[in-house]
């Protein structure tokens, strides 16, 4: 089994080449299953069994109670995700942002860039990809986060510094996305 991730700034394309993707593989008659780090969160998934009444805008600010919090609950869901890869039977599995994009929210959050105890826990992917694009080409799409530049500028910055140790194929996103996907598919051998 493959794990295939694709990680990136808010807005850089991630989704559309998450769905090239599947639709590649099922093209190629391929087995795989859709994980998205943030929707599989046991933070997330208590949300949503008590949803608060506020609105839907982004977090970009937390105190140092919530950032301990995050911490505690990357490393639940790196437990909760290695033990339901080892019961999936697929040829692929593929990651709409992984643990990397959660480690980035966290550093980001809390200010620190130092290495998270949950990093060493974090299954490597056969295949991390990071689609790289400019804030300021993000800021120019149709479809901008709601974050702001400066949001961005400081994620880029962090993701820069994380890219290399976690061994991530950089990818230009600001090509066309069938190129963009041209290139991740002659990468990927599935």
């Amino acid at each position: 089994m493959k794990l295939i991730t694709i990680s990136g700034l808010d807005g850089s394309g991630k989704s559309t080449q998450i769905e090239l993707l599947k639709n590649y593989l099922k093209s190629q008659d391929k087995t795989f299953f859709y994980f998205h780090a943030v929707e599989f969160s046991v933070g997330n998934v208590l949300n949503r069994r008590c949803p608060t009444p506020t609105t839907e805008k982004s977090v970009i600010k937390a105190n140092w109670l919530q950032i301990q919090l995050r911490k505690i609950a990357i490393l639940i869901d790196i437990c909760r995700f290695n033990r339901l890869a080892k019961k999936l039977k697929v040829d692929c599995i593929i990651s709409d942002r992984y643990f990397f994009d959660s480690v980035v929210n966290i550093n980001f959050l809390s200010g620190n860039k130092k290495k998270l105890c949950a990093e060493k826990y974090i299954q490597k992917p056969d295949f991390a990809f990071f689609i790289n694009v400019k804030p300021e080409i993000i800021m120019q799409r149709d479809r901008k986060p709601d974050q702001g530049m400066e949001y961005l500028v400081a994620k880029e910055k962090i993701f820069s510094e994380k890219i290399k140790d976690w061994d991530m194929i950089i990818i230009n996103g600001e090509k066309g996305k069938e190129e963009i996907f041209s290139e991740i598919k002659s990468r990927i051998d599935v």
